[in-house]
């Protein structure tokens, strides 16, 4: 006759460790979700960064030596120029940011739902609570990203500067944090950080609103029912709203994190991202705020479809 220790003993791993194999599945689903996706946000990024009119201070002709390109010729070009494989640039630390993320978010999103917040007295959670729970954990979990982001995204910008004749920062992931945090200390890993929480912030609320309102919406004035075609334009309008409010805050994350630096780490473009955000709209025009927003929709509409299945 079996005890109940051998019972658990030999239960699935899933029912011992439900909490440890849902993390563990999570970064297994993101990390797949990152490697198809990922030349969308290479692209993404390499929209947001090109044309910053702050460059004509420092005296860098790039600006106008390089004429903004649209989404689909941006990918061309890279592949062209830097070859195919240099779609994938900065994987690696993107693998290491969404598991970190991923991690982060879900542990403070359980801990608020089931601590801080609780259910109602019916068992039912408010959409109330869930927005407001979703928008915490998702600056938590972004916080504690912020290294993997900060150097994901100057990897991405390795190539244009090779084509432009300027020399490398880095030979790899792990030499980039190395120089990052001697150059800056520990608080130069955190180099854009505001912005960066502010983007989650509004992507998360964006989303988990848009995609609750639009659901429901369809399920209760449509012929629509609860499948895969509500749950695909409940994705797609709730990735519309999400970047729209998202992308500002993202542009101004990756132009603070991909500045040039001084011996103590200190940007030499922008003081702070409300001085980027004016520089940005003074010399280039408001619309400079939405630079990669397609590629940026695109993309995260994919992981959402992804992490929604």
């Amino acid at each position: 006759m079996s005890t109940p220790e051998d019972e658990e003993r030999l239960s699935p791993l899933a029912q011992r460790w439900p909490r440890a194999s849902k993390f563990l599945l999570s970064g297994c689903a993101a990390t797949v979700a990152e490697l198809a996706t990922f030349p969308l946000d290479l692209t993404k990024t390499r929209l947001q960064i090109q044309g910053e009119a702050a460059l004509v201070r420092l005296g860098d002709g790039a600006r106008e030596s390089a004429p903004y390109r649209g989404m689909v010729r941006t990918a061309l070009g890279i592949v062209q120029e830097e070859g195919f494989l240099k779609l994938w640039q900065g994987v690696t630390p993107a693998i290491y940011r969404h598991i970190v993320y991923s991690g982060g978010r879900m542990v403070t999103y359980e801990h608020l739902r089931e601590v801080v917040f609780g259910k109602s007295e019916d068992k039912h959670y408010p959409l109330w609570k869930s927005v407001i729970g979703g928008m915490m954990a998702g600056v938590v979990g972004q916080f504690l990203a912020n290294p993997t982001d900060l150097v994901k995204v100057q990897m991405q910008m390795e190539g244009k500067r090779k084509l432009e004749g300027k020399p490398l920062r880095f030979r790899g992931v792990h030499h980039a944090f190395a120089k990052i945090l001697a150059e800056g200390g520990v608080r130069g890993l955190w180099a854009g950080w505001v912005p960066n929480i502010q983007r989650a912030a509004l992507v998360n609320m964006g989303d988990l609103t848009t995609y609750d309102t639009v659901k429901h919406y369809l399920v209760l004035n449509t012929p629509l029912e609860d499948n895969i075609m509500t749950h695909g334009l409940s994705s797609l309008c709730s990735g519309l709203v999400a970047s729209i409010l998202g992308t500002p805050a993202d542009v101004i994350k990756s132009r603070i994190m991909n500045q040039p630096r001084d011996k103590q780490g200190r940007g030499l473009l922008y003081k702070s991202s409300t001085d980027c955000l004016i520089q940005a709209v003074q010399g280039e025009g408001f619309m400079s705020l939405y630079k990669g927003f397609l590629p940026s929709w695109l993309r995260m509409r994919s992981v959402q479809c992804d992490g929604r299945r």
